[in-house]
């Protein structure tokens, strides 16, 4: 994969949603009209060393894994092409929601990608986990989505559904945040 891989024409074929890849953009162009938004920004602390950190957390799916949220795919790295199926909840009320990985980053500034709807997944549309260091130092996490619902029980849960949405990003923060400190060691 390369610092900022943009393949995401082939990889649109099959998902359950137009506008592949709008969430690689800040105000997500290109999206869908008709899909409801979400945009969580949360600060994860200071320096390079947070950023490399929270960075690699995030393309290796620790951060999902670390939640508790299954990610059964055979890659180790999340890549455009890559198909991801993320298991929520326990035992019998786990949801499997198919995904495919349509762009991913690993730069200097930022790094995090993309993932969208495939047939069988609950909602339609997209949600990105982007990490990026600012011109001041501070590394923040931003969990951006559009999305509708797909099923008729998604449907029928109207408004929680957003509001699980925002609290998932928030813990998805928290999360990272602990995940990205363990994997710098101990301070001294």
């Amino acid at each position: 994969m390369g610092a900022n891989d943009d393949r995401t024409g082939d990889l649109a074929a099959g998902l359950t949603y137009t506008g592949a890849g709008a969430t690689r953009e800040d105000g997500m162009p290109g999206r869908p009209p008709g899909f409801g938004l979400l945009r969580v920004r949360t600060r994860l602390g200071t320096g390079r060393e947070v950023f490399r950190a929270a960075g690699r957390a995030v393309l290796t799916w620790r951060m999902h894994r670390a939640m508790g949220v299954e990610m059964a795919t055979g890659s180790p790295r999340a890549e455009p092409g890559v198909r991801v199926v993320v298991g929520l909840g326990a035992g019998r009320l786990r949801i499997h929601a198919p995904c495919r990985v349509v762009w991913a980053a690993d730069g200097e500034r930022r790094a995090g990608f993309g993932y969208g709807t495939l047939p069988g997944h609950p909602e339609r549309g997209e949600e990105a986990f982007v990490v990026e260091l600012d011109d001041d130092g501070v590394v923040w996490l931003e969990v951006r989505a559009f999305s509708r619902p797909e099923v008729w029980w998604a449907r029928a849960a109207g408004p929680l559904v957003p509001l699980f949405q925002r609290l998932y990003a928030r813990r998805c923060a928290a999360v990272l945040r602990r995940v990205s400190r363990a994997s710098r060691g101990p301070r001294a």
